[in-house]
């Protein structure tokens, strides 16, 4: 057993090792967390430097925590391939390889000089060009799909097709027939699939979920959230993108439901091109480099959400909940805390954040980390496939709305998708001839087969209880 000390300072509990064989008085509460847990933790830290940071509410109480370190006798041994060796397949492989009972084993790179050097800075035994060598490899266990989007759902069947569970950057698939396809090939074949959805994995975005399910601020009333991009992206990036809502507004959207905690009912969005011209030429909404979105959710609860391909200001990316008892907000991502006070300027002295990567950093790291204990203790996944689709069913949504200029019920777009099995989807369209037999879904969920693993298994895991 080892000692780890914590301290409650306002809205963190941060934590340290410690040598000593006691603890201060007063005993805070006493809890058991997985050997993995706390070593997973401990290891993306300094030696002997604090440890994680979690948060535990607006107590001002200084508290000690007493946390039993016990390796999990249930805990198996993981082995997973990499696809992908772009900046994503790079900052999760960094994470699992720090992640203690899961062994990357394999990377696969279409330019393979990427997979071989990848493969020797984390010691990999192989690597290769292709992806199906990764999925096929018997001693793989899982696969992490960090490939280009309109790769993932080919890949998510062929990996459930071999039994391997999958932890898969979003989206799922270009276009919601193919999601609901790979989710139902993962739930038949009984194997776990996690989709990266990283925002509800930061600390920020957290604290703001546990005030709302603390109910620190009374009963929501409205919700809003701010995503603006450093700088617009290339003209290549756009064209064939999806456009806005489902390239950029889609995390946004989601993290309002994740706030929420309960499904939408209906969306109005607009759009509007004010940075780069040359994309007026472009189809639907990838026309668009500024959009804006109202969400209503039951019990009269409204969710409002503004994107920009272009701040100006760095990486800007604010979420706020009003309650009937106050407000919780959080502000941008600063590289330090440093401010400059003279008589012409008073704030920061550097910029937030100008890259994705360096603001949710820590978000994919926890996220890897949740899908890791998932593997290990055999718990279900934290970001579940179902919430990969109700996030694209609300960025098409939102699309229609902009398209059409009205409000769209998130029901008539799932009522859209005719499913002659669970792995053979369609859209189907107010003009078409329905098929014989067709009875339209209502729920998101009611598009999909029960997973079969999950059945079994049932349970959870912490970070299931944390993120979901």
């Amino acid at each position: 057993e080892q000692l780890i000390l914590c301290q409650e300072d306002r809205m963190n509990l941060r934590c340290r090792l410690s040598k000593q064989n006691f603890l201060p008085a007063p005993l805070f509460s006493t809890m058991k967390l997985p050997f993995f847990l706390i070593a997973a933790i401990l290891t993306f830290q300094n030696e002997s430097a604090l440890a994680f940071t979690h948060t535990f509410g607006a107590s001002r109480r200084a508290s000690y925590l007493k946390m039993n370190i016990e390796k999990n006798e249930n805990a198996k041994e993981i082995k997973v391939g990499v696809i992908g060796a772009g900046r994503i397949g790079l900052v999760h492989l960094e994470a699992i390889t720090k992640a203690p009972g899961v062994t990357p084993v394999i990377i696969s790179n279409p330019t393979v000089s990427k997979a071989e050097k990848a493969a020797k800075q984390f010691n990999l035994p192989r690597f290769t060009a292709d992806a199906m060598d990764v999925i096929k490899d018997p001693e793989v266990d899982a696969v992490w799909i960090c490939s280009p989007s309109q790769y993932h759902a080919e890949q998510i069947k062929a990996a459930a097709a071999e039994g391997k569970d999958i932890f898969c950057e979003k989206p799922i698939a270009t276009c919601l027939p193919e999601t609901v396809e790979a989710i139902n090939a993962c739930n038949e074949a009984g194997v776990k699939l996690m989709i990266g959805l990283q925002r509800r994995f930061d600390e920020n975005f957290r604290r703001v979920k546990s005030a709302v399910e603390r109910r620190e601020v009374g009963k929501p009333i409205m919700i809003k959230l701010c995503s603006r991009d450093p700088a617009p992206p290339p003209f290549q990036y756009v064209k064939g993108g999806g456009g806005i809502f489902t390239d950029m507004a889609v995390h946004d959207l989601d993290m309002t439901r994740f706030l929420a905690g309960t499904d939408p009912i209906e969306i109005l969005a607009i759009g509007s091109c004010h940075i780069d011209k040359s994309i007026l030429e472009l189809e639907g909404s990838e026309r668009f480099d500024t959009a804006a979105c109202l969400v209503r959710y039951p019990d009269g609860v409204q969710a409002m959400v503004d994107v920009c391909r272009q701040s100006s200001y760095g990486y800007d990316q604010r979420a706020e909940v009003l309650g009937t008892m106050g407000m919780i907000q959080t502000d941008n991502v600063y590289p330090n805390t440093a401010k400059i006070y003279k008589n012409d300027f008073t704030g920061n002295a550097d910029m937030p954040y100008d890259f994705f990567l360096s603001r949710y950093n820590e978000a994919y790291v926890t996220e890897t980390i949740a899908f890791c204990e998932s593997l290990v203790n055999d718990s279900p996944v934290p970001c579940t496939g179902e919430d990969g689709l109700v996030a694209l069913i609300m960025a098409i949504a939102a699309d229609k709305s902009a398209e059409e200029n009205r409000w769209v019920s998130f029901r008539e777009i799932v009522e859209s998708v005719y499913c002659e099995n669970p792995t053979e989807c369609q859209m189907i369209a107010n003009s078409d001839i329905f098929p014989e037999g067709f009875r339209p879904k209502s729920k998101p969920e009611d598009l999909l087969v029960p997973n079969k693993q999950e059945e079994k298994s049932g349970g959870g895991n912490i970070f299931s209880k944390m993120f979901s």
